[in-house]
């Protein structure tokens, strides 16, 4: 009994011993599943009615998620209050006509894309240039003209360099010749809702750039020819021969002030408190989707439901660190960004008009999508998307590397933190606006699924298993900055 009763204590005090060497796993250890899904229960429910920004769901999930931070003893940085208004305007799908000579093109002939109003009927000469070989737009003169181009099957239209050719040489207004009937059907559902959706941070003073897109055929009809010459006088490189068509058009925009709200928790640190760390994720996602037979809830579990409740849970676990007189030497600002899904508006109000000065924000932790598996990780060991680690701070890649390794030890994937991938992640989530300030980040992501942005992005696909353990990667990495000696030094500034 006594040889026992001394292996019991020597083991009691190991453990202890191995507790006060490690006190980042007391507290790790309490960002659990069970928390984790009740919290994601909440975010992710039909009551919240996918959580668009400025909607109603919204508003519901920045009380939750304010009252949360309150339970937790949280101060509310914000002249005593966990809300940063963030002022938004909010622009109608404009009204936009468009003919050419005396035909004039309906609704579901054509896409518009832009936010330039014009003063009433605006009519510009067309010329066409292929799909925009560099001897075209040599040869072609564009300024102050409206320019067709040719697009083919599959080519994207987004930062696309013949576009962007034309404007820079000063045509006033750019026509698409979608080839793809399908492709035009595909992108034309997708503007339309994005149009009759916008917002940003300024109200729009219709200046902007003007994109129509139509099908081949219908393009064709300005020129009083059919899309096949154009394509024959564009492959025998004489497009300079086509002669000028002209169209007229008009767009009458109008804009609204639409209130939404960042959510704010702060934890005050020790003897280096003026540093601020900051843990971000966007509650916000895109509402309910109208279709043909039934209103569809997008209730947002992975995106960003997972980063939402993961901040929620590292918020809890710090808090009780710093009850229990172990609290972070830096201070921590837990911080839930709405506006993401409507291009990055949270983060970039936070930073033009950041609560803490940015030149003592010491890194951004960013949080968007880690509840699910990517189809190339079906079968993988627990992974996660690690992007921007090394972008600007070479110490802030080591020590997640390091970390990651002495704790979880989750697969760190680096696939999306190429700068040549297409899908160009890095700025795409709400990290990018502490980057584009020379402030470190890191941006945790479990990769594109099939249920991105769909009604069935459910709570019950989420792992919650592998959403607790990338949720304690978090927690170690930012224990390790809050606590280090020395501020992570940015020696890579871009």
């Amino acid at each position: 009994m006594k040889k026992l009763f001394s292996f019991l204590l020597f083991i009691f005090t190991s453990f202890s011993l191995l507790a006060q060497s490690n006190p980042a796993k007391i507290y790790a250890d309490q960002i659990t599943q069970d928390d984790l899904k009740e919290n994601l229960s909440i975010i992710a429910s039909d009551a919240l009615e996918g959580r668009e920004t400025g909607k109603r769901g919204q508003k519901m999930a920045a009380a939750f998620i304010a009252a949360y931070f309150q339970d937790l003893g949280l101060k509310g940085p914000v002249n005593g209050s966990h809300y940063q208004e963030v002022p938004l305007f909010a622009s109608s799908a404009p009204a936009v006509t468009l003919q050419s000579g005396k035909t004039a093109y309906t609704a579901d002939e054509f896409v518009f894309f832009g936010n330039s109003d014009t003063p009433g009927l605006v009519t510009l000469p067309v010329v066409y240039i292929g799909k925009g070989s560099e001897e075209d737009l040599k040869n072609i003169p564009v300024k102050d003209k409206a320019v067709l181009i040719s697009v083919a099957p599959g080519v994207s239209l987004m930062n696309n360099p013949v576009t962007k050719a034309v404007r820079e040489k000063g045509a006033k207004l750019v026509i698409v010749a979608m080839e793809g009937k399908e492709d035009f059907i595909r992108l034309s559902g997708m503007i339309k809702n994005f149009m009759g959706g916008r917002l940003s941070l300024k109200k729009e003073e219709g200046t902007g750039s003007s994109t129509f897109i139509l099908t081949s055929e219908r393009a064709a009809k300005i020129f009083n020819t059919t899309y096949d010459k154009l394509a024959k006088a564009s492959a025998a490189g004489k497009v300079n021969k086509v002669k000028p068509g002209s169209v007229s058009y008009s767009v009458v925009t109008t804009s609204v002030e639409v209130k939404s709200e960042n959510i704010l928790g702060f934890l005050e640190g020790t003897d280096k408190k003026d540093e601020v760390v900051v843990i971000t994720a966007h509650y916000d996602h895109i509402g309910i989707s109208s279709g043909a037979e039934v209103d569809k809830i997008n209730n947002g579990a992975d995106d960003d439901g997972s980063g939402t409740v993961s901040v929620l849970s590292l918020a809890k676990a710090f808090a009780q660190a710093k009850m229990d007189g172990k609290g972070p030497r830096r201070s921590i600002l837990f911080m839930t960004v709405t506006g993401e899904e409507k291009g990055l508006l949270g983060s970039e109000y936070y930073s033009e008009h950041p609560v803490f000065p940015l030149d003592k924000t010491v890194v951004d932790l960013n949080i968007d999508m880690i509840g699910r598996r990517d189809p190339e990780h079906k079968d993988s060991a627990p992974y996660v998307y690690v992007i921007g680690s090394d972008k600007l701070s070479s110490e802030l890649h080591i020590l997640s590397e390091a970390t990651n390794k002495a704790n979880i030890n989750l697969i760190f994937d680096y696939l999306y933190n190429a700068e040549e991938h297409p899908d160009r992640i890095y700025y795409r989530s709400d990290h990018w606006n502490f980057a584009r300030k020379n402030i470190p980040i890191i941006f945790y992501f479990d990769g594109i699924h099939e249920d991105y942005h769909a009604p069935s992005d459910q709570i019950d696909k989420i792992e919650f298993d592998l959403l607790a353990k990338r949720a304690q990667t978090v927690f170690y990495t930012a224990w390790e900055i809050a606590n280090r000696e020395n501020r992570l030094v940015v020696d890579k500034k871009k």
